[in-house]
């Protein structure tokens, strides 16, 4: 079954009866989970919202809380420029306590907000007015910096300027990050994991997460070659990983970037599938940066294309079935309550 992807390589679209083809009994449902990485939004007319994330939310894992991630939600139309995207974080806190009178407290306890990083050290009142807009809940910034020269036109939205890491004015605006005592998401594509190693080299007080294992692409010239992308991506993940500042999320393998083709079968994949596909990156993560370094998440509804809410978080206590107790509930769990300054 094919289905269109509009754009370069977009997100999918969810298909809700497709999803329900596959139906799993619940792993270990009484595990605390804190989703480490969500967005809501109203993109390409696919909406997802509070009450579709609820939904997801509620069909059968124990997820005490949640971390939301800039998705461009929200942002004002007026007044400065800079400012206009602590518009998102004001609605997203609006939408937690909603979801609090609702009984789902624990609904983006964290908010990890965008700000132009390329303002430099000029990026500090955007920064004081997130804050202020959500002092309990907002908790980092990502600035997206993803770019391949092979996909000069994007991948999944607009690729960033080249460079950016590099580049002195957003090095400054990282450094304004740290004294805020926020912490930064790292969006990149996976070659360009050597320019994160440099700059959390540079930068040791700043705490740095990998999103999506580094988004390690499986698209366009990489489709021919999975077993040289994966040796590259080790070793320079392997580099990073020496950074003590830096933490990686393990999750976003459903996003078509990544070479995945289960949209296309008729019915989806199971949690066994999806466990034995994605085994090679999580052992490879835990070896490099030990257990307290990672952190699992559903990169919802992004990964939505490809996978249902319960399959996927079956599919990562699959990854995780031969771990101690406490190893568990620091990837469920801790690990991201304390990356994030979270209490559950």
């Amino acid at each position: 079954m094919a289905i269109e992807i509009t754009g370069s390589y977009r997100f999918l679209k969810a298909r809700p009866e497709w999803l329900a083809l596959r139906q799993e009994t619940i792993l270990e449902p009484e595990r605390a989970i804190l989703d480490a990485h969500h967005h809501i939004w109203e993109q390409d007319g696919n909406p997802y919202l509070l009450d579709a994330l609820v939904a997801d939310l509620e069909t059968g894992h124990n997820v005490v809380g949640t971390v939301f991630i800039e998705a461009h939600y929200g942002h004002r139309t007026d007044g400065p420029l800079a400012l206009r995207p602590v518009g998102e974080t004001e609605r997203i806190d609006q939408l937690a306590q909603e979801a609090g009178r609702r009984g789902r407290p624990g609904i983006c306890t964290g908010i990890v907000g965008f700000a132009d990083l390329m303002l430099g050290e000029q990026v500090r009142p955007v920064l004081e007015a997130h804050v202020a807009t959500s002092p309990t809940r907002f908790k980092g910034v990502r600035h997206f910096v993803s770019h391949d020269p092979a996909f000069p036109d994007g991948i999944i939205v607009k690729p960033a300027n080249p460079g950016l890491l590099g580049s002195t004015a957003y090095r400054a605006g990282l450094r304004a990050v740290s004294r805020h005592g926020l912490s930064y998401d790292a969006m990149l594509y996976h070659r360009q994991i050597p320019e994160l190693t440099e700059v959390a080299r540079l930068l040791p007080d700043l705490s740095i997460v990998l999103d999506h294992y580094g988004s390690i692409l499986g698209v366009g010239p990489f489709a021919a070659q999975p077993r040289e992308t994966f040796e590259a991506w080790r070793k320079d993940l392997a580099a990073l990983a020496t950074c003590p500042n830096v933490s990686i999320k393990l999750g976003g393998m459903g996003m078509v970037i990544c070479g995945g083709r289960w949209h296309e079968n008729e019915i989806p994949p199971g949690s066994d599938e999806l466990a034995q596909a994605w085994r090679p990156y999580f052992d490879t993560a835990l070896a490099l940066f030990g257990v307290e370094r990672c952190m699992f998440e559903s990169n919802f509804p992004v990964d939505k294309g490809m996978v249902s809410y319960p399959v996927l978080w079956n599919a990562y206590k699959r990854l995780a079935s031969g771990m101690t107790e406490s190893e568990k509930s620091a990837l469920f769990h801790d690990n991201a309550c304390r990356f994030y300054r979270i209490v559950t």
